[in-house]
């Protein structure tokens, strides 16, 4: 395969290069990380507003330049359809495609009330009310298709894009202690054990801690 370039804001904090580097392992693509440095305007941009439509993570692969976390995954999907990153039913697939897009462009009190944050673990963490309703839906969305389709993964036995684009909330709701359902508590000791989630975890413990504390109130 193609050696591809991809372009990563911090993984201690960076909840959407976390997102865009687990498709391209998921892909099997091999990619040359890049990393912006933290005092780049994109970088904060996408710290701080927590907005999914910044210029990071950015995949560059063959001439294309990929830019948008959903638009990396179908473009990955149409270069190995045949790595199981969608499920192989219809019905299936478009369950993921929807539920990974509902993740994608929603939950904003979601992100602003509970930032990723992988160097550390609270026991205790005062909930924003206007974030319970994000963490209810989510907890639905994963009943769902655990119960659908069976588990461990919220597509079956094997991760999809899906789990992909959840991986920052379960880390999320580990990080500041959210109670959950067993179902869901569950799911999150999957994605906290993932090979993948382990090693880019390992990374973030070893990121220099040269950010300064955000200028914004989480």
């Amino acid at each position: 395969m193609a050696v591809a370039e991809l372009t990563l804001s911090s993984k201690n904090y960076s909840s959407w290069s976390l997102r865009g580097w687990l498709l391209c392992r998921l892909a099997g693509l091999r990619v040359v990380e890049k990393t912006i440095a933290l005092d780049d305007p994109e970088n904060r941009a996408e710290l701080l507003l927590l907005s999914p439509s910044v210029l990071v993570p950015r995949l560059t692969h063959e001439g294309a330049s990929v830019w948008d976390t959903l638009a990396i995954a179908e473009y990955l999907h149409e270069l190995y359809p045949n790595v199981g990153m969608y499920p192989a039913d219809r019905i299936a697939r478009a369950h993921c495609r929807s539920v990974s897009g509902e993740i994608h462009s929603g939950f904003a009190n979601l992100r602003s009330a509970l930032p990723m944050n992988l160097k550390v673990r609270h026991a205790r963490f005062p909930i924003f009310s206007g974030a319970k309703p994000d963490i209810e839906r989510i907890e639905a969305i994963w009943a769902e298709c655990l119960d659908g389709y069976g588990g461990p993964w919220l597509f079956g036995k094997e991760p999809t894009v899906a789990d992909a684009m959840f991986a920052p909330v379960a880390q999320r709701f580990l990080t500041y202690a959210v109670p959950l359902s067993h179902a869901s508590a569950a799911y999150c000791q999957t994605i906290n054990g993932w090979p993948l989630m382990r090693e880019w975890i390992e990374d973030a413990r070893n990121e220099p801690d040269e950010m300064v504390e955000l200028e914004i109130e989480f």
